[in-house]
């Protein structure tokens, strides 16, 4: 390996987001055109670059709009792009639900309608049934995001307080023909927590919903209590009749962005072994674990021989316990340098395949054998930045975040970490 480890993990993490730019993806997924009219609608952080390629690629005419975070702005033609607050809902992303119910208002059996759901979906798609207003999702997505919930259960529960979704996005849609395009970010690349399923149908109940909320003991309103124990909350079922016209179709997910990293790895002359792609728990406990396995082949050689990479996905949790600034790829990595204790010869870099890792617009970091030297030499505490939850601003003050700017898609987190032949002799 010629190449110097911190330029090479860059450009695994490049690999892995570009093998999920919908430019290169998306249009061998496209149905053939209708009898009728074709209407695209859509959310999430790749919604517009999704759009822009189906533009692209789309031989007739078509309209519609989609819903993305603020900053994720393309210049589509005839697809209106318009942009929302994420993580937490607000009122851009409740006026954008009810475009995109309006857009899809009285289609016919001879229309067809595209919709592009990318990870980010469900916070920019609020939309609270009756009795609730934004103010109680809000309230219970910021409770949601602080507990430690999975990905799955933060999505069940807001399937079973939404307007739209849950497969009611779907059930507005009906009768046209209906083909959802999916950008998986979850583990397992479950199409029902795809941004919550707006389009397909959800076997989880409000039952289901009411256990998690008393799992993680997050509070909830009277209102949000009613509308789960009345089952008033209650999803579209899968077998719904209104589903028999509906289409889902997975164009990018985390495994396959980590099978090109992992080529980039091999030409570089690297034995590489992907993990997993859908490996979840706390951020911290999956860095101490993974550090362990680090050490392990650097000493003995086992499970797997230096030099060599190993990559994983998937999506862990933090639970918040400090007030700095953090995001779940940079508290794997802390955590990570803090157990490998600046052991020679082992590189890393995590970060979110958006762009954005927790609140920050900053991807994630690298981590390097001397990281942690070089923050006790400038008086910042490791321990003290994991105890706080400050990722960022520990990997910023060295000078080791990465930045990519919006990707404009998303499979979710990417980690990355080299051993080399140093790190044996260690």
């Amino acid at each position: 390996m010629s190449v110097e480890p911190k330029v090479l993990l860059r450009s695994l993490f490049d690999a892995a987001v570009s093998a999920a730019d919908p430019a290169r993806v998306l249009a061998q997924y496209l149905p053939p055109p209708p009898k009728g009219r074709t209407i695209v609608i859509g959310a999430g952080k790749g919604a517009a670059s999704m759009a822009l390629a189906v533009e692209a690629a789309w031989p007739g005419e078509l309209s519609g709009v989609v819903v993305t975070r603020y900053g994720h702005h393309l210049p589509t033609r005839t697809i209106e792009v318009l942009e929302a607050s994420h993580p937490v809902p607000d009122a851009a992303g409740l006026a954008g639900s009810k475009r995109l119910l309006d857009t899809v208002r009285g289609l016919t059996e001879d229309d067809l309608v595209i919709c592009l759901i990318s990870g980010g979906a469900s916070a920019l798609l609020p939309l609270p049934l009756e009795g609730l207003d934004l103010t109680d999702e809000q309230t219970l997505n910021k409770a949601l995001l602080k507990c430690g919930a999975t990905i799955s259960e933060m999505n069940c529960v807001r399937r079973h307080l939404s307007g739209i979704k849950g497969g009611r996005l779907a059930v507005a849609c009906h009768p046209a023909k209906l083909v959802t395009l999916l950008i998986s970010d979850v583990p397992g690349d479950e199409p029902v927590d795809i941004g919550s399923g707006p389009t397909i149908g959800d076997p989880t109940t409000c039952q289901d919903a009411l256990e998690i909320i008393a799992r993680y003991g997050i509070e909830m309103n009277d209102k949000v209590r009613d509308v789960l124990t009345s089952g008033r909350g209650e999803s579209v079922k899968p077998g719904d009749p209104r589903l028999k016209n509906s289409e889902v179709k997975t164009i990018a997910t985390p495994q396959m962005a980590l099978e090109a990293a992992a080529e980039v790895g091999r030409k570089h002359g690297l034995a590489v072994h992907i993990l997993s792609d859908d490996i979840e728990g706390e951020a911290r406990d999956v860095g101490k674990v993974l550090a362990a396995l680090a050490r392990q082949v650097a000493r003995h050689n086992q499970p797997f021989k230096a030099p060599c990479l190993i990559l994983s996905g998937g999506e862990t949790t933090v639970t918040v316990r400090g007030k700095g600034r953090g995001g779940r790829n940079v508290e794997f990595l802390l955590s990570l340098g803090i157990a490998l204790a600046g052991h020679k010869g082992i590189h890393a870099l995590a970060g979110d395949t958006d762009g954005v890792d927790g609140l920050e617009d900053i991807a994630g970091a690298h981590l390097g054998p001397d990281t942690l030297s070089r923050a006790w030499k400038l008086g910042i505490k490791p321990p003290d930045a994991l105890a706080n939850n400050d990722g960022h601003s520990f990997f910023e003050a060295l000078g080791d975040s990465v930045i990519t700017g919006p990707t404009l898609t998303n499979v979710n987190d990417f980690r990355a970490i080299l051993i080399t032949a140093d790190a044996a002799e260690a």
